[in-house]
């Protein structure tokens, strides 16, 4: 488990220095996410079983490292109330393209599979 969770920290550990260092307006941890990926489909293999486990145990406690998110909303509502406008066009807009785009990539791989 432990080789797995360094292998999680090290990809966002390098997405947050490449976000810093190019000063990209990307969170550096969805970088990592994009360099685990990447360095997934590079092996071409299956995933790592000790990875596909540690990343289960970390899926499987989601409500508990949302208590950090949700306290700096709290921390925020003033900003969150000045802004609440353009916030909630980004959210509807972000929705729409997500259910758009799951749309889209359900089709095709619907139409590769043939099934």
């Amino acid at each position: 488990m432990i080789p797995a969770i360094t292998a999680l920290l090290v990809c966002q550990l390098l997405g947050e220095v490449a976000a810093r260092a190019f000063a990209l307006p990307v969170p550096g941890p969805v970088i990592g996410m994009v360099l685990l990926f990447l360095a997934l489909l590079l092996r071409r293999r299956e995933v790592p079983a000790e990875l596909g486990a540690t990343a289960d145990s970390l899926l499987g406690n989601l409500g508990l490292l949302f208590v950090p998110a949700g306290v700096g909303v709290v921390l925020h509502l003033p900003l969150l109330a000045r802004d609440w406008a353009p916030l909630s066009l980004a959210i509807l807009a972000g929705t729409l393209f997500a259910i758009a785009a799951t749309g889209r990539l359900a089709q095709w791989l619907l139409r590769r599979g043939g099934g």
